[in-house]
């Protein structure tokens, strides 16, 4: 393993940062919404001092927030807290889940994870893009979505009512609530991906886990098939393909398509991918 490289896999809650064999986390960078003075204090206050004076040589940056117009704002603060580096790079994380899932050969790479996304990628690029349009009117397959089919089968008595039973009392919560949650509060869509967790030790009950199948069948009919690749395997990254593998499988199966690597985070992918 090539010891002066330094990968980032960054999303707005945490960065994951490899550097040979050591590995820091750090607050979230997102360019999108952070500003220079933020992020700057970022590298300096968190990420250089767990490099205990080490100099990275090549800088490879993945992350939420890092659209091409952000590439080279993010790329000068990287030099700037390294200097000395001879190489970087800012890409987005979905061009980061590219290289993690499929590493330099074609495929198709998505993440299922709180929110959902997938591109078809050439070995180098990303070359087509189906764009997923957030929870409310996209984001087939994430956790929010899965959240809130949930909550719409729950209240609407398409699962049992001692399911409906046990949800209240395992959140300690109600309809109107819910409603609370959903219409007022803000991050509406972690909370409705957190429900993940009850969705999860409930999947005995057929009809929930019919649920988690549906979600990624609509999954891949609205943002895989335009890719017309049915000859390519379906890869993915993220928590709720981690752990909704059987069904995930069992999804790709029913729409005809082939599996692929299976990721909980990018980062390990991603180095072993930047170091071969």
């Amino acid at each position: 393993m090539k010891q002066h490289v330094l990968i980032a896999d960054s999303g707005s809650t945490k960065t994951d940062w490899a550097f040979g064999e050591l590995r820091v986390k750090t607050q979230g960078i997102n360019p999108f919404h952070q500003d220079e003075p933020t992020i700057r204090e970022i590298l300096r206050q968190e990420l250089i001092p767990a490099l205990d004076g080490q100099c990275p040589v090549d800088i490879y940056f993945y992350g939420s927030g890092v659209r091409p117009e952000l590439e080279g704002k993010m790329s000068y603060l990287l030099n700037e807290a390294f200097p000395k580096a001879q190489h970087i790079e800012a890409h987005s994380d979905l061009l980061g889940a590219a290289i993690a899932l499929c590493g330099h050969e074609e495929g198709i790479a998505c993440i299922l994870g709180t929110g959902a996304n997938s591109c078809l990628f050439d070995g180098r690029s990303i070359k087509e893009n189906i764009p997923p349009m957030g929870y409310v009117l996209g984001d087939e397959g994430s956790g929010a979505v899965l959240g809130k089919r949930f909550l719409n089968a729950l209240y609407k008595g398409r699962l049992p009512l001692l399911v409906r039973k046990e949800f209240e009392q395992y959140y300690q919560i109600n309809l109107s609530q819910v409603i609370e949650n959903v219409y007022r509060k803000p991050l509406a869509n972690r909370w409705l991906a957190s429900l993940s967790e009850f969705i999860h030790l409930h999947l005995k009950e057929p009809s929930i886990e019919d649920l988690v199948v549906e979600n990624f069948c609509n999954f891949l009919t609205c943002n895989i098939a335009p890719y017309g690749r049915k000859d390519l395997p379906i890869s993915a990254v993220g928590s709720i393909v981690y752990f909704y593998q059987v069904q995930w499988l069992q999804a790709l199966k029913t729409e005809g398509y082939t599996a692929g690597k299976i990721l909980r985070g990018p980062l390990d992918g991603l180095v072993n991918a930047l170091n071969a």
